[in-house]
Parts: C-alpha cells; structure tokens; sequence
C-alpha cells in the first residue's frame, strides 16, 4: 500500500497543535493504539527490531522493517511515520532508496538520525530522504534527529548551543522536523523549541516534562520510543512466570482485562 499524499499533509498538519506519538512495532499492536485515540502512528526502531528476533542500530534487514510498514498500513487509517535509524546505509544514494521503499509501503514520515556518524553525511541523507519524497509525489515529513544530548556527542555545556547548529543546517537540508532525544530540562527545551525554526520533538523519559508544559515551552511532539513495547514485554514476562510458577489458569485469565474482539479489529 503506497503512502496516500492526504496522509502526509494530515500529518504535517498535526504538527501545529501538538503531537502525542506513543510507539507501535507491528500491525497488532499499531491498531491498538490507534483505537486508543492515536491520530498517527509511530514506529520505533528498537521495537520493531526486537519484536523480529534482532538486536536495535542497523541489526533490522531493511526488508522486514519495509514488510512490518505494509502490515500497519494494511490495519490503519490514520498516517504512518517510520523510524529509519540512520537510513540504513552510509550511502546517501541507497538512503534515498530505502526510504522510498519505506514510502511505497506507506509511510509519510521517517525520523532520520545522526548518531556519530559525521554530520555532514547526515545533511546529504536528509536530501536524499527529501528527494525520494518528492520522487513519490508525497510531502513526506522528514523529522532529523540529532543525538547530541543522548548520545552526549558534546560536553553538557555545549549541547544547547550544538543542537541549535545542527538545527539550521538540518532545516536548510530540507527536514521538516527537529527530535532531540535526551533533553529533559524544560529551560533548555523553550530554548531549543524557539530557536530551532522547526517543529520540535522530544522523547518520553524520566524528567521530561508532561505534555501540557511540553505545549507551553514551545515543542510539538513527544514519542514513547521503546516504552509502550517495554510495558508490554514486562507483562508477558511477569504473566509467564507466574503461569510457569504457579500454573493458576484464574489469575492468568484475570489478566487478561476488559475483553477486546481482536477478530473484528482486524476482519477484512
């Protein structure tokens, strides 16, 4: 299912309130939280990855994470946005094709990285990801990620001021959006937000502020990243053991919840 032109102007457009994205791996789990009230989804490298049996950074074949987009397009009706890591490859060529793949499969946005890769060659994926989307005919949200407080590719003193460098030339380059993942500071957030010139993401964690004061500092998005997976796995793990332990059928079935109709959410 190819990525549909209404679904990426329906997302830039989110992007002038904003953008609460918690993150999906599969088409199960994409349709959970679309029925929960998500108005995008989301998906988050690490948890896809995991989910197919490999470890996150590049670990993922490109192929399974191209087929995992098509299933969430297949269950969804609202727009898509792929977390492609850093694209990849180290091409800005096979970055470009990579990312039309993951266009042709449905999704209208990507979060494109950095990482300690050179930032220049970061700038060159960004125009590659820009072209493919112009390629396809579909205004695709590219939301460039700089890792400079996360991965602390600079001193603390420094990375205000290097996250608002890399800003500018990532706007120019052609992004339509900001992720700073590892801010929690809410000074620091108002000022990345107001000087970025691009909408900004940030990522739940410990520390980070609510979404209310995220709205009010300025930014317009914040993603559960592997959060929602992580909850999900630590209740398979604990039902597991307590099943393996105890063999009680009535507190394993007293998990299960208020009961959903999985077979209607997903009948053709």
């Amino acid at each position: 299912m190819s990525a549909r032109p209404q679904d990426a102007e329906i997302f830039h457009a989110l992007h002038k309130d904003f953008l609460i994205l918690p993150n999906a791996w599969d088409a199960g789990s994409a349709r959970v939280v679309q029925e929960a009230g998500a108005k995008a989804i989301a998906t988050s490298s690490a948890a896809v990855a995991w989910a197919h049996g490999y470890a996150d950074g590049h670990g993922l074949p490109i192929s399974i994470l191209v087929s995992a987009v098509q299933e969430i397009a297949r269950v969804v009706s609202v727009p898509i946005t792929v977390d492609a890591e850093g694209g990849y490859s180290d091409d800005p060529a096979e970055v470009g094709k990579n990312i039309a793949a993951l266009i042709d499969a449905g999704g209208v946005g990507i979060n494109l990285e950095d990482g300690k890769q050179p930032h220049e060659l970061h700038l060159k994926k960004i125009e590659a990801a820009r072209n493919a989307g112009e390629r396809a005919g579909v205004k695709l949200f590219i939301n460039a990620r700089t890792d400079v407080y996360l991965k602390q590719l600079v001193p603390a003193e420094q990375a205000q001021a290097e996250a608002l460098k890399r800003a500018k030339a990532i706007r120019e380059a052609g992004a339509s959006g900001l992720f700073v993942p590892g801010v929690f500071d809410a000074a620091e957030i108002k000022a990345i937000a107001a000087g970025c010139g691009l909408p900004l993401n940030v990522m739940a964690r410990p520390g980070v502020p609510k979404a209310a004061e995220l709205k009010a500092l300025g930014a317009k998005r914040v993603s559960a990243a592997t959060s929602i997976y992580n909850a999900a796995m630590a209740a398979v793990t604990v039902a597991a053991r307590e099943f393996l332990i105890e063999g009680d059928s009535e507190k394993l079935w007293a998990r299960r919840g208020a009961p959903v109709d999985y077979n209607a959410l997903f009948k053709a």
